[in-house]
């Protein structure tokens, strides 16, 4: 009777394995927890995004470590997505996503009680602890795809970022809200969106543990099991398909780069429109609009991405950077219209980058070890997003603005030879085959 439980499970995770329509239902059912979960990731992401920066100008007295929250943050996600990445690959995403967002809720707490205390050590621990509210934010995105077929691929990542697009876009507009609010509780107005942050995580994280039962990955790894058994019975010459090295490498190189472009221009866009006159409203807005980009246009990229192929969109990724870059170098510092359309591409950019590349790695990777690779790859990119936001504040306050910009659009044209070496190797490797 030990084992009863045990057993229990397997059973149950058998009539999975063989019958696939439970396993589309449970897809199915999977994508609607995830858009869930991913309305309040989103809030909860936008508030470090709006007023992280402004808040540590407004503690440290000065503008020139004005990226070190952001850098904390994405300090903090990187050390996250290894450790939810690890949870994940070890008991499922359920516990792995749920800790993550708890963790974000707690740092974001954290936060409000550095501003109400002038704390400039508990902000910075706080602002590294929220950082895992990112990391699984983004990391919410593999879950929809366990159970994916190879064609449904990116646009299941796509359905998972569009749904943050609701909280995340809500978020920088609740920013003069929340300010007067958490003022109404004595708290300093900055501080405001880190309450929303807060709740919208701790929600977030409540919805994965509650509802992500059975687990998409879990099932994913008994099918692939099974699979792999029949194949070996069928055929004892069978290999059993290896991880696809170049595969991951271009995934992660183009997730990298446009990571460290869009963070670096977004951080200091805020301190940009504040020394020129523009409000917190307007802030709001060109963040919003910023935050709306990344993720609203994800179900039209995903479906590209599976239609057109990876390869497409990582150079449009590449191109749409580099026009970011261009429009918020040479844009007018009064024009309010022309900011929007400089973060807008940012925005879509990263989209293109951030949905081609995740695609890449799953395809490029196998149900027993994929989870703890894709944890490893989100940490390198948190820690791009870092060295970003660090060198961004500096960068500006040595230089300009328009400078910043200009050296981000030009980065992301190293995605181009990134891809034309994928394609080359993989043409390659392809005419060895045919010649063996």
């Amino acid at each position: 009777m030990l084992h009863e439980p045990q057993r229990i499970k397997e059973r149950y995770l058998q009539s999975y394995v063989d019958s696939p329509d439970q396993q589309k239902r449970l897809y199915k059912r999977t994508l609607l927890i995830v858009v869930l979960s991913q309305i309040f990731g989103g809030a909860g992401l936008a508030a470090g995004v709006t007023v992280g920066a402004l808040l540590a100008q407004e503690m440290l007295g000065t503008e020139s470590f004005a990226g070190v929250p952001a850098a904390l943050f994405t300090l903090g996600s990187a050390v996250a997505a290894l450790l939810v990445g690890r949870l994940s690959q070890r008991y499922g995403r359920r516990l792995g996503l749920a800790s993550g967002f708890l963790a974000g809720g707690i740092g974001a707490i954290g936060v409000v009680f550095a501003a109400v205390s002038d704390s400039i050590v508990l902000l910075f621990a706080s602002l590294l602890i929220y950082g895992a509210g990112t990391a699984t934010n983004l990391q919410a995105r593999y879950a929809g795809t366990d159970l994916a077929r190879p064609t449904q691929r990116a646009t299941a990542v796509s359905i998972a970022m569009v749904s943050t697009t609701l909280g995340a876009v809500a978020g920088p507009n609740l920013v003069d809200v929340m300010g007067r609010f958490a003022t109404s509780l004595g708290v300093p107005a900055l501080a405001g969106p880190f309450i929303l942050a807060a709740v919208a995580y701790i929600l977030a994280g409540l919805v994965f543990f509650a509802f992500l039962r059975p687990d998409p990955f879990v099932v994913a790894k008994a099918i692939a099991e099974a699979q792999e058994i029949k194949n070996n019975h069928s055929d004892k010459n069978h290999l059993v398909p290896s991880v696809n090295k170049g595969g991951i490498i271009v995934g992660a190189t183009v997730m990298i780069l446009t990571q460290i472009v869009m963070v670096a221009i977004m951080t200091m866009t805020p301190l940009h429109m504040k020394h020129h006159g523009h409000g917190m409203a307007e802030v709001g807005l060109v963040i919003g609009i910023h935050i709306g980009a990344m993720y609203l246009p994800s179900l039209v990229t995903g479906i590209l991405v599976d239609k057109l192929g990876r390869t497409v969109m990582s150079i449009a990724s590449g191109v749409t950077l580099l026009a970011a870059g261009l429009v918020a170098a040479f844009a007018p510092a009064d024009s309010l219209t022309v900011l929007i359309i400089a973060l807008a591409l940012l925005g879509l950019g990263w989209n293109f980058g951030l949905i081609s590349g995740t695609a890449t790695i799953v395809d490029s990777t196998d149900p027993a070890s994929r989870a703890k690779m894709q944890g490893t790859i989100d940490v390198l990119i948190a820690l791009a997003g870092a060295s970003g936001g660090a060198l961004s504040g500096m960068v500006v306050a040595h230089s300009s603005y328009s400078t910043l910009s200009f050296a981000g659009g030009f980065l992301s044209l190293l995605l181009i030879p990134v891809v034309i070496w994928s394609l080359a190797s993989r043409k390659e490797r392809a005419s060895e085959k045919m010649s063996a």
